[in-house]
């Protein structure tokens, strides 16, 4: 059954062309170009992260192996740090708020060619990255940052003239992500030294603080819609507490990210982000995957903040499996469930995963356990338990291609827009 109350999922009303909306109708979707892919920015965009996530880990291992250079632009730890914040965590983030902004404002954002050209300055950004060497000085993060002040237009567009401001957050954010990007590009550039890792954590903790946002928005709901218990709700408190924490370690992440007292705050953060599902039906999702792996992913937003705290006062803990609990664990579990979701939903087909997918969530999760538990049984094992988790995560990501390219490049089955 699709979720009736579902911002990220609810159906939209098909009208003739002979005719205006009804109130509250979005129009049908005009796609003369791109057929069923440009119908919906979450096509091209869910499509395109789940083909980069199965080639950039690979990529990145055999970059570890000394069998492939991603170039002396950014080097290979901080070529693939901001693949996957600024690559793939920003092409399931326009995905969605290309897709989501239109149900918040009953207004369309990009569709047909105009869909397709944002798809492809997205990828015109990994080819600029990623042959950075061979192109004039500064083309790189010419390319590479066009694409972000493009998805702020087309969202912006439909949000401001809605005058939808619960979600000028979101607005925000696109632009704390293009900044994060740009200090990698300077410090590439020779104009801000140093910031390059700097700059990608900044785009994990603006990745993080979204999902923070929207997790309180519909992950009580989805839960409580999909399970039927009505005892399930976000508590508005936490809620308040959550986004202000999370916002506040961002800013010093920006501002003193080595301190104490950032780490400190990482942990509280962490206890408040934890504290605030106590009422979210965890553990009543087990039987449904599309519930229990976002939960199972948002569960490594607060383990990777409290790890983050003790690797500040500890060496039991190496500050990077903090920063891959959150990015393989948070951002991977909670992208492909998302993905699986609003695909779902939007396709007019029931939320319900076939087995491939359910493996892929398994998959995903154990990704992670091998990333950030692995090491800290037994350091001697780190470097196998990079392969394992990479090829782990590529293999969950190739389950989602193969299930949900055929959705993501065919019409609503319900004969819907979208």
């Amino acid at each position: 059954m699709t979720d009736r109350g579902d911002p990220a999922t609810v159906a939209l009303v098909p009208s003739p062309p002979t005719r205006l909306p009804l109130a509250g109708e979005l129009p049908r979707a005009t796609t003369t170009v791109g057929g069923a892919v440009a119908a919906k920015g979450f096509r091209p965009f869910f499509l395109l992260a789940g083909v980069f996530a199965v080639a950039l880990v690979p990529l990145w291992l055999a970059a570890l192996q000394g069998w492939f250079d991603p170039g002396s632009y950014l080097g290979a730890m901080a070529w693939h740090g901001h693949e996957m914040v600024f690559g793939f965590a920003v092409a399931v983030i326009a995905g969605f708020l290309l897709t989501a902004a239109g149900n918040w404002t009953q207004r369309e954002t990009a569709v047909g060619g105009a869909l397709l050209a944002l798809a492809g300055l997205w990828l015109a950004g990994r080819f600029a990255v990623l042959g950075a060497t061979a192109l004039p000085r500064g083309l790189p993060a010419v390319v590479d940052l066009a694409f972000l002040p493009a998805l702020a237009v087309a969202l912006g567009r439909p949000i401001v003239a809605a005058r939808n401001r619960r979600n000028y957050v979101m607005l925000a954010v696109v632009a704390a992500l293009w900044l994060a990007n740009l200090t990698v590009h300077l410090d590439a550039l020779g104009v801000l030294p140093g910031w390059r890792t700097r700059g990608n954590l900044l785009g994990v903790d603006v990745v993080i603080f979204v999902i923070v946002v929207m997790a309180g928005r519909i992950f009580p709901m989805f839960t409580r819609n999909a399970t039927k218990v009505d005892s399930i709700r976000a508590i508005p408190a936490l809620e308040i507490a959550s986004v202000a924490a999370a916002a506040l370690l961002l800013v010093l992440d920006l501002a003193r990210p080595d301190a104490k007292v950032t780490a400190l705050v990482a942990g509280a953060t962490g206890c408040i982000l934890a504290a605030r599902t106590w009422c979210w039906g965890a553990r009543h999702s087990l039987r449904i995957p599309l519930v229990w792996i976002l939960h199972a992913g948002y569960a490594w937003i607060p383990i990777g903040l409290l790890l983050r705290a003790i690797a500040a006062y500890s060496s039991a803990v190496l500050p990077m499996l903090a920063t891959h609990a959150l990015t393989v664990g948070a951002v991977g579990g909670l992208t492909l469930g998302m993905m699986s979701r609003v695909a779902l939903g939007h396709s007019g087909r029931p939320l319900v995963v076939p087995w491939p997918v359910t493996a892929s969530f398994v998959l995903v999760t154990l990704a992670a356990l091998a990333r950030v538990v692995t090491p800290m049984l037994d350091l001697d094992w780190y470097r196998s338990a990079v392969m394992v988790s990479g090829l782990t995560w590529a293999a969950a990501f190739a389950l989602f291609v193969a299930v949900y390219a055929p959705i993501l490049l065919s019409p609503r089955i319900d004969g819907k827009a979208g």
